[in-house]
């Protein structure tokens, strides 16, 4: 018992001393953004590779999500008559949790793992130390860039996703269930207000900010070797995925 106590002890340490060491690798990367030299080209690179290239997954998640959410919904709905709020029910189910959830753990598999190998394959070929020799500083010209491209290229990809879900939802009960048209679109224009929007928008920010924060401290801090970049591009995924679902309860609750 001694024992037990003794190594959740341990863990429970090393978990917050993980935690309070990402927030301080946070502010003093997010801090560099307003000091000189700017780098906006850097900037748009990460965009390109978080964003861009992340647009392809993103939007066939999106389409087959939205898709079985309207055959699920449509065969429930019809049990009580109301098959003509099926476009409410896929807009609000989207907009609200699966948009912002289901983009973050894509985005989180692909680019994630992506920037913690990135970095993770320069701290270990010394790459990340030969910055600092030149006097360079390596949170503001690796970090600082992809954290701000997180923030930025994250809630687009999320707004793709709301729209290609909701046309696939379309197909589904439209095309292939024979709802109506203008029932569908206008039981969404009813349903959905600006809370709902706005809560996408801020929880799409959270993930994409938190994503690309795990990926980045897992790759700068690093071990040596490649069983070390394998490790921490997996300790990435997980952890990110983890801390998208917690983040997407907290901010539900407060938004409810």
């Amino acid at each position: 018992m001694a024992n037990l106590i003794r190594h959740l002890g341990i863990r429970s340490l090393n978990l917050v001393g993980q935690a309070g060491g990402m927030v301080i690798f946070l502010l003093e990367s997010l801090g560099l953004t307003f000091a000189p030299p700017f780098r906006p080209r850097r900037v748009l690179q990460e965009v390109y590779k978080i964003g861009v290239k992340s647009i392809l997954i993103v939007m066939l998640t999106g389409a087959f999500t939205g898709m079985v959410t309207a055959l699920q919904g449509y065969y429930t709905l019809r049990k009580y008559g109301s098959e003509g709020a099926l476009g409410a029910a896929v807009a609000l189910a989207l907009i609200r949790e699966m948009g912002p959830v289901l983009t973050g753990i894509m985005v989180s598999a692909r680019a994630g793992s992506a920037v913690t190998a990135e970095i993770g394959i320069m701290r270990i070929t010394e790459q990340l130390d030969a910055l600092d020799t030149m006097a360079v500083n390596p949170l503001q010209y690796v970090v600082m860039p992809k954290l701000l491209a997180g923030i930025i290229a994250v809630p687009l990809l999320t707004a793709i996703f709301d729209v290609v879900g909701i046309l696939g939802g379309y197909l589904v009960g439209v095309v292939l269930l024979g709802v109506s048209s203008g029932a569908y679109f206008a039981s969404m224009k009813a349903s959905v207000v600006a809370l709902d929007i706005n809560g996408g928008i801020v929880k799409s920010l959270v993930f994409g900010l938190t994503i690309i924060l795990v990926a980045c401290y897992k790759g700068y801090y690093t071990e040596h070797g490649a069983e070390g970049v394998s490790k921490a591009t997996n300790q990435t995924v997980v952890l990110s995925a983890i801390l998208v679902l917690a983040w997407d309860y907290v901010l539900t609750s407060f938004f409810m």
